[in-house]
């Protein structure tokens, strides 16, 4: 959706008339912005008032009855003067700093509508009885400017459409969407949990810590296939290797730090300079290279509270990281078999339809533009080459490179980025890592950063929300639950318990004293694929009765016969 877009518009101007309603209903509050987002808008007000979900139908209220006025829409352009006494007068803080921040050669507008008046480039639809389909949906705090410095303001947020059609099918769609949430569905599977006592770092529960060990361990062992070796390099490193390779300039406001006998050191937020100083041990021949590291390691990023959101955005994290430190020659040929193995990987978890990002140089950043030249053409080439549909991202690079991004959509639309493969031609020079070529000189390797998957709590928040918690076979943390229908059957449900386990099966037993209804609803919340029911029949037949989560009755059969219907039960 380009910014001026018809909906964006309309989107724009519905955050407008949220703004009137709430200087309507609460006339100290303060006005501070309101853009569109994708699918809707918010407003950020400063108000003596404390908002509450309750108070949305009021004001939504409030927004249609002022809507329904038909009220023009009006833009006036003043001079700077002229605004910063307009909205001095009205007692609008946030206005008056927003203006004083303009260059003064920038134009400056208001839009009225009524006896309401705010600060705004547009454009805007032409009356307020135009917006008619919209719908407020949720409160947020945010920091004003972002700044967690300044004050915390309270957002709201809400959706707007061309027509109550497009609204309803929406909002089925956000129906839809909680349902698949991946909070709600961990606390029913019993994955994890996250707690304010350490906000952004999740406490995985043995089933969850089953499912990441399997997604950790199926990704080492393609990596191993794919040439790599596995290292392993410190978690805390000291400030001046981090000023050294140029993080600490553009990284540092999000480092946790801490000092130990007067030097200070930075918990790692990534694991490229770590990556590097091994490289650097022992001489490295051209015959050497391709050389390729692949390393998990828990990372820290001081994420601010307010865009944290369950385990798709946090503080700690795990990212299946990987360095390929290589020749010029050999850039093409290691990214175009990268491309391939990421594609072969995300096919494994059922994703094919990925969103491919090209990311160039940055306002900030390190390097000659000869050198950004150089490495944006080559990823350029490596995707015309590969064949492969992508968009352009202009300005959004590493601050040493260009990266191209492939990310997916969870159950909202919203883009989430997965895997990476940057470029970077500088920080190997600036961390003094050369090869001998050829020729007996010394060179500079390139470095390849790469992650097939990103993070591993974000690809399995995406993943459950894909799935709506219906994991592949080989991915449930237990693939099947063994339900006795009385204690006379406990003897035999643990035999065919051993069974299933004897072969690598991940079999759970449920002996408790419950009605087999009670038991077999909550395993089907749970997400267990198969649930095994065994009775008095079953025990005198050899036999176990064959559920699976969808609730359709397989029937009876014998052991032997369930472990050939369960088809790939590893990967």
């Amino acid at each position: 959706m380009s910014q001026n877009s018809n909906l964006d518009i309309l989107r724009h101007s519905t955050a407008h008339l949220l703004a009137h309603a709430i200087k309507t209903l609460y006339p100290d509050a303060k006005l501070a912005i309101g853009p569109s987002i994708e699918d809707g808008f918010y407003y950020d007000f400063s108000c003596p008032t404390t908002f509450s979900e309750t108070d949305l139908p009021r004001i939504e209220e409030k927004m249609h009855e002022i809507a329904s006025l038909n009220l023009p829409i009006i833009r006036k352009e003043l001079s700077r003067e002229e605004a910063l006494a307009l909205f001095s007068r009205l007692g609008e803080s946030y206005k008056v700093e927003l203006i004083n921040a303009l260059s003064t050669d920038q134009p400056i507008s208001v839009y009225e509508q009524g006896d309401f008046v705010d600060l705004c480039l547009g454009p805007h639809v032409k009356t307020t009885k135009e917006l008619q389909a919209f719908k407020l949906t949720k409160l947020a705090g945010a920091y004003w400017r972002g700044d967690s410095k300044n004050e915390m303001l309270q957002r709201i947020y809400g959706t707007a459409w061309a027509n109550k059609k497009d609204l309803d099918a929406y909002l089925k769609r956000l129906e839809e969407a909680a349902k698949r949430d991946h909070r709600l569905l961990a606390k029913k599977m019993d994955l994890f949990h996250l707690e304010e006592e350490s906000p952004g770092m999740a406490f995985w529960h043995p089933n969850g810590w089953v499912l990441y060990k399997l997604i950790k361990d199926f990704i080492a062992r393609k990596a191993s296939e794919f040439g790599y070796q596995e290292i392993s390099t410190p978690i805390m490193l000291a400030r001046e290797l981090w000023e050294k390779s140029g993080h600490w300039d553009k990284y540092s406001e999000v480092m946790f730090t801490t000092g130990s006998e007067e030097r200070l050191f930075a918990i790692k937020p990534m694991n490229c300079p770590g990556s590097i100083e091994l490289f650097k041990q022992g001489l490295k021949s051209y015959r050497d290279l391709p050389i390729r590291y692949s390393e998990f390691t828990t990372l820290h990023r001081n994420e601010h509270s307010g865009t944290l959101h369950g385990i798709l955005r946090v503080r700690e994290f795990v990212q299946d990281d990987g360095h390929i430190f290589c020749t010029e020659e050999q850039i093409e040929s290691e990214s175009l078999r990268y491309l391939d193995e990421l594609f072969s990987v995300y096919s494994n978890f059922g994703f094919h339809d990925i969103i491919i990002r090209l990311s160039t140089r940055p306002e900030k950043r390190t390097g000659s533009d000869e050198t950004w030249d150089k490495a944006e053409k080559a990823l350029t080439d490596v995707l015309n080459k590969k064949g492969a549909k992508w968009e352009l991202q202009p300005g959004e690079g590493a601050f040493y490179g260009p990266k191209i991004e492939f990310s997916l959509k969870d159950s909202l639309g919203r883009v989430w980025q997965c895997g990476t493969l940057q470029l970077d031609l500088s920080m190997p020079a600036r961390l003094g890592a050369y090869y001998i070529a050829e020729d007996g000189s010394k060179k500079t390797p390139v470095m390849l950063h790469r992650a097939m998957i990103g993070s591993l709590e974000r690809f399995i928040g995406i993943l459950l929300e894909e799935t709506a918690g219906n994991l592949p076979l080989w991915l449930s943390p237990v693939q099947a639950v063994i339900l006795n229908i009385t204690d006379n059957q406990i003897a035999y449900a643990e035999k065919v318990h051993t069974e299933l386990k004897e072969i690598g099966l991940r079999v759970n037993l449920d002996l408790r004293n419950e009605k087999i209804g009670f038991k077999i609803r909550q395993h089907a919340m749970q997400r267990v694929p198969y649930q095994l029911v065994v009775g008095d029949k079953e025990m005198q037949d050899g036999t176990i009765a064959v559920r699976d989560r969808d609730g359709k009755n397989l029937g009876a059969m014998s052991v032997a016969d369930f472990v050939k219907i369960m088809g790939n039960y590893k990967l």
